[in-house]
């Protein structure tokens, strides 16, 4: 419901032509979603931290810094401010190549 109601009143914005591919025309996609986005609602506590955990392993998952704490556009460091997290976690030190986390389920 979301995604339909965003890609209808997005209009033009979220329709550029230069953006459409073939496939994306033949299923009149907009071309503000990937394909596989879905929405997810949160179950419960250990659910939410999953997700949060995956959410700012991300960076270091992809290559982009080899710590959580080196990413600087994460909210990972208010968490760490309020004391959910300790500022070391996350670090491929531990021997885990992803950090143990894979995709949200």
């Amino acid at each position: 419901m979301i995604k339909r109601f965003v890609s209808k009143r997005g209009g033009p914005a979220v329709h550029c032509k230069e953006w459409v591919s073939d496939s994306k025309r033949r299923r009149n996609e907009a071309t503000l979603w990937r394909r596989r986005f879905w929405e997810h609602a949160i179950r419960d506590d250990r659910d939410y931290q999953h997700h949060t955990d995956y959410l700012h392993f991300n960076p270091v998952k992809h290559g982009h810094v080899q710590a959580v704490q080196d990413w600087a556009f994460s909210t990972f460091h208010r968490y760490v401010r309020d004391g959910v997290y300790p500022e070391d976690w996350g670090g491929l030190g531990d021997g885990q190549e992803d950090g143990g986390f894979g995709e949200p389920v």
